[in-house]
């Protein structure tokens, strides 16, 4: 690999690690921060070596003020995509299984600093995996599993539920990280899980929020009255005693408190109602997967230079659905919360897999009036005369159908 003209030679000596480090299987993790390149809202970018359809790649994983984006790349590629991406970056930080290597540069000077990896032993056990995640939030030998079908009478995962598992270990990790933002210590955590179903998730995070939170109260809300009795049985049994289930929907039950809100695939607007219930009560995470939007698509007209686009049905519905979540989560913002929206497996086997996930700043004032400004910018190009969340926040909702109840 050669150097390029502006390279300090610090730089020049970073990359020849990174490239050995590749070749010898010795690379674990490469962070690079403080881009000043040309993608906007993009904070750093951190690569790894993963197996995918039996050949070694570099995933490269883009994290951006508002989503996450994973790209993949032939491992021959590797040297020059990097090359590339540490001249748009102030920091470069290089883990191998032998030594960490940190790189500081400005515009006149670069220094490099090289130290021994001390957990090097402890990384080099662990195999890394395509989900970039190697550890399980869910302890797979609990007994909640076997009882849901994920395991069998071995604590093996039964292979028809392969897929369901890694989805909730999935949903758990993000789970964990937003409430690492919001978690006091010595204090209850009320979360409650909209739409619960058979209760896949819910158990899967009741069993680690009893395991990482002080006191945590969780309750299913489900429509269907033979899952909440299942799923109530299945409480008792594995002594989950503060993990409760409703029956009901978003309209008919009404927490006290609220510290997480969830809301996964609620149809159409019972999303809106979910996310309402969550900013009304001052929920400090909101999270939900979007579902069947029709709320929007009637209303859209196309305007004129998005009319040839738009004359497509399939289009018009994806531009429906992208506007219903966007005015979600500007909405979400304008009430205090940091949001993103980013793809996430789907939980039901299914092309819905859209995430949103939102955690209450704690300077929050007042909506925020621009953004607010924004929102009806955005509904005056399409022509839209209302969304159920806004409406719903300005206490101007008439009682229509909540939406379909698929």
């Amino acid at each position: 690999m050669s150097a390029s003209a502006s390279f300090f030679p610090q730089e020049q000596q970073f990359l020849d690690a990174f490239q050995q480090a590749v070749e010898t299987q010795r690379f674990e993790r490469l962070i690079l921060s403080q881009y000043k390149g040309e993608l906007e809202q993009l904070e750093k970018i951190t690569l790894r070596t993963i197996s995918l359809q039996n050949e070694t790649v570099l995933s490269c994983l883009y994290r951006y003020k508002t989503q996450d984006v994973t790209k993949n790349y032939p491992l021959k590629e590797a040297p020059a995509l990097v090359s590339e991406l540490l001249q748009c970056c102030r920091q470069a930080n290089l883990f191998t299984l032998d030594d960490e290597l940190q790189l500081k540069k400005n515009k006149k000077k670069a220094m490099l600093n090289i130290s021994k990896n001390q957990s090097a032993s402890k990384k080099q056990a662990e195999q890394q995996e395509h989900d970039r995640a190697k550890r399980r939030y869910v302890d797979q030998n609990s007994p909640f599993l076997q009882s849901l079908g994920i395991t069998d009478a071995k604590a093996q995962i039964v292979p028809s539920m392969a897929r369901k598992w890694k989805q909730i270990n999935k949903f758990v990790e993000i789970c964990a990280g937003a409430l690492e933002q919001i978690q006091h210590e010595n204090q209850p955590l009320y979360v409650v899980d909209f739409g619960s179903g058979k209760g896949y998730l819910t158990f899967a995070l009741y069993d680690y929020l009893a395991k990482h939170v002080q006191a945590p109260f969780v309750t299913g809300v489900e429509l269907n009255p033979k899952m909440v009795e299942f799923c109530r049985q299945m409480a008792a049994e594995a002594d989950f005693n503060q993990l409760d289930f409703f029956q009901g929907d978003v309209r008919t039950y009404a927490p006290k408190q609220l510290d997480v809100m969830i809301a996964l695939h609620a149809c159409d607007v019972a999303t809106d109602f979910a996310i309402h219930t969550g900013i009304r009560l001052n929920a400090q995470m909101i999270m939900c997967a979007p579902c069947c939007h029709k709320e929007l698509r009637p209303q859209l007209q196309s305007p004129k230079v998005l009319a040839p686009m738009l004359q497509f049905g399939i289009h018009a519905g994806q531009q429906a659905e992208m506007l219903t979540d966007t005015i979600r989560a500007l909405l979400l913002k304008a009430y205090g919360y940091d949001t993103k929206v980013f793809e996430f497996v789907a939980l039901e086997h299914t092309s819905k897999n859209k995430m949103i996930l939102a955690v209450k700043r704690k300077d929050y004032q007042g909506p925020d009036q621009e953004i607010l400004a924004q929102i009806q910018a955005l509904k005056e190009m399409y022509g839209i005369q209302k969304h159920s969340l806004e409406l719903l926040l300005n206490n101007q909702w008439d009682q229509q159908d909540i939406g379909c109840k698929c």
